[in-house]
């Protein structure tokens, strides 16, 4: 109940950094070079609040907004793609300056994606990729899902450097069709192939959300009695399953090995506390690089196609105490 408190309370205090636009007129779009006093208009759609990370990613970009004097045009699409495109919709009929979003799946977007470049609407994405159509984007703001999924395959190879094996491995997989869950799969198997030791039992999708990471840890307990390690894809995923391994009476970091994956305050805490193994970064701390990247496409500078955000690893035989605060 207190955590269900504390994140209601986060995530209100992330609407108050939201400047709250109405739907007037769909005049002439104003354009920066004609007024030096137009403020600019970014929409942001994003596609929901299901975990601590979503709602530390949603908080940098509003902040970063709000410091950069960028009004803020904001949007949830409660895990749902058909609202994630009307949402857009809505910024297209607006003639915001950019739309920026975070795609839910990689597929199904090409329609809404001409429709903004048709209305002249440069488009960002964050966080995650789209499969194809890279004509009818300007960039892609985030981190490299392959490359963590092969952090994560990197820290169990030397794990069980000195094991004969098998290693049998169960992974929790996020949102079906959503381009981290494909390519966190995608590194990890890359990093591991090559050793014949490793042995993925299952992969079980728990989208991306603490309780269906708990009852799809709970079922896959329930028909495997011989799980060496857990790959999740997610940190809200690993410690609701966590719960489903103590509950079975097992010691999550001992009897299972965990990796996880975003690097949330509660993971980093259960990591310091043998609970967790390792945990792959992936800073939802975007807002800056994409206030960065709204102003410039703007001012009509070229910007790389994928800007790519450094993440680290940390591993138990890290030195922890003096890990900064995650703030997320």
């Amino acid at each position: 109940m207190r955590k269900a408190v504390k994140r209601a309370h986060v995530l209100i205090e992330v609407l108050c950094f939201i400047v709250i636009i109405g739907l007037s007129g769909c005049g002439e779009k104003a354009s920066v070079a004609d007024n030096s006093n137009h403020t600019l208009v970014l929409g942001f759609a994003q596609l929901g609040a299901e975990s601590s990370w979503r709602i530390g990613n949603t908080k940098s970009i509003t902040e970063a907004a709000k410091e950069a004097g960028i009004q803020l045009m904001y949007t949830e699409a409660e895990q749902k793609q058909e609202n994630q495109i009307k949402n857009i919709r809505s910024f297209i009929a607006y003639r915001v300056d950019v739309i920026a979003f975070s795609p839910i799946v990689e597929t199904g977007w090409e329609n809404v994606l001409q429709e903004a470049k048709d209305a002249g609407i440069p488009v960002i994405l964050t966080d995650r990729t789209i499969e194809g159509y890279e004509e009818l984007y300007t960039c892609y703001i985030g981190s490299n899902f392959i490359t963590e999924g092969k952090m994560a395959g990197e820290f169990l190879k030397k794990k069980f450097a000195y094991s004969k094996g098998p290693v049998n491995i169960v992974e929790l997989v996020g949102t079906v069709g959503s381009s981290p869950a494909e390519e966190r799969s995608k590194g990890f198997r890359q990093a591991i192939r090559d050793d014949p030791k490793f042995v993925i039992q299952t992969s079980i999708s728990g989208d991306f959300m603490r309780s269906k990471g708990k009852e799809a840890m709970s079922k896959i307990l329930k028909e495997y009695k011989d799980i060496d390690v857990l790959y999740s894809h997610n940190d809200a995923m690993t410690l609701g399953a966590i719960e489903s391994i103590e509950k079975a009476g097992l010691v999550p970091g001992k009897d299972i090995v965990i990796i996880s994956i975003d690097g949330e305050q509660e993971a980093i805490d259960a990591l310091k506390a043998g609970k967790m193994n390792c945990v792959v970064e992936c800073s939802p701390l975007l807002g800056p690089t994409l206030v960065d990247t709204v102003k410039k496409i703007m001012n009509g500078e070229e910007v790389p196609k994928a800007i790519y955000i450094e993440d680290s690893v940390f591993t138990e035989w890290d030195d922890l105490s003096d890990l900064p605060p995650r703030g997320y």
